[in-house]
């Protein structure tokens, strides 16, 4: 018998064998020990939440709705998107003032960041609500002894709702001048050259060519600034604009049920981030499209790809053949 043969019977045993295998299940202790220890904890801060009379729901869900706390959650949403759109716009300026090739621009719009990011927001909510004492009269003229043409008092013109909306809007400019300005400079600079090269102005270039590649790079930092800023929003109570946290603050004030109020205000707040989290993530989706990498996906498809990756590791523990022996 040749050596072939022997070697094909050999081989047809082998395989015959592996075929009769022994199937053995995976094990996956640790996996299951973790899903055991979050559900506990899920069940136990539900148990908690349902069963504590002092979480006092019937007052969160009374005064959910109630005029005063609508009222304040207007001016939540109203002084967020004034804050969103001076600091795009400012934003925009200053990024491009930074990026200019003039050494007075680039100076002044580092200025700007420095100082305006250098100090803390409270403190510049402060100082424009109590601006009046530098400037009790504001002039509006030719500077070095010209003419005025018109005057304002201060106390009259910078209101509680005037100081949060210069000292938001300035603020978030500084932090919107260095997003738009990485911005820019993540778009390849032969863009720029094949611009110069066809005769395009500086002001068509940047609105129609860099800009919107830019976008891809801009758009995920300014949604996160916008979550930021509604929530930022609630600093203003300190110069006693009625906002959300003040209209609430006002309420237990009066009842004595800080929890539950409170508890009301971050369900406020919690439920619009979500709003601005779904619309973030379509914007993303909108500018990333015609790039090699994938596209972002919504919300909706995280958590359906997070309930469907659950649920696919569950039935593969229980049908999952495991590993031959």
């Amino acid at each position: 018998m040749s050596s072939t043969s022997v070697l094909n019977k050999d081989s047809r045993r082998d395989d015959a064998h592996l075929g009769e295998a022994k199937v053995v299940r995976l094990k996956h202790p640790g996996r299951w020990l973790a899903v055991a220890v979050i559900l506990l904890i899920i069940a136990t801060v539900i148990e908690t939440m349902l069963t504590n009379p002092r979480f006092r729901w019937d007052i969160v869900w009374s005064f959910f709705l109630a005029p005063q706390i609508l009222d304040g959650l207007r001016v939540t949403v109203t002084l967020t998107v004034i804050a969103m759109v001076i600091g795009l716009v400012l934003g925009t300026l200053v990024a491009l003032m930074r990026l200019s090739a003039n050494p007075v621009l680039k100076t002044a719009g580092f200025a700007f960041v420095w100082l305006v990011r250098g100090i803390p927001l409270l403190v510049q909510l402060i100082f424009w609500y109590n601006i009046s004492a530098l400037f009790p009269v504001i002039n509006i003229g030719i500077p070095f002894g010209g003419p005025v043409f018109a005057s304002f008092n201060a106390n009259t013109i910078m209101t509680a709702y005037t100081a949060a909306i210069l000292g938001l809007g300035l603020n978030q400019a500084a932090y919107m001048a260095e997003i738009i300005r990485g911005g820019i400079e993540s778009v390849d600079e032969g863009q720029l050259e094949a611009a110069a090269t066809l005769g395009l102005g500086r002001f068509t270039t940047i609105s129609r060519i860099v800009l919107p590649q830019a976008m891809r790079v801009i758009i995920p930092p300014t949604g996160n600034e916008t979550i930021t800023m509604f929530k930022t929003t609630s600093l203003v109570s300190v110069v006693a604009v009625a906002d959300l946290l003040y209209s609430t603050q006002l309420i237990y004030a009066r009842n004595f049920q800080t929890i539950p109020l409170l508890i009301m205000a971050s369900l406020w707040y919690l439920i619009l981030i979500s709003a601005l989290s779904v619309g973030q993530s379509y914007l993303e989706r909108y500018y990333a499209r015609g790039t090699k990498r994938n596209t972002p996906l919504t919300m909706r498809h995280h958590i359906g790809r997070h309930f469907g990756n659950v649920r696919r590791l569950l039935v593969r523990d229980r049908n999952f053949p495991g590993e031959r022996a």
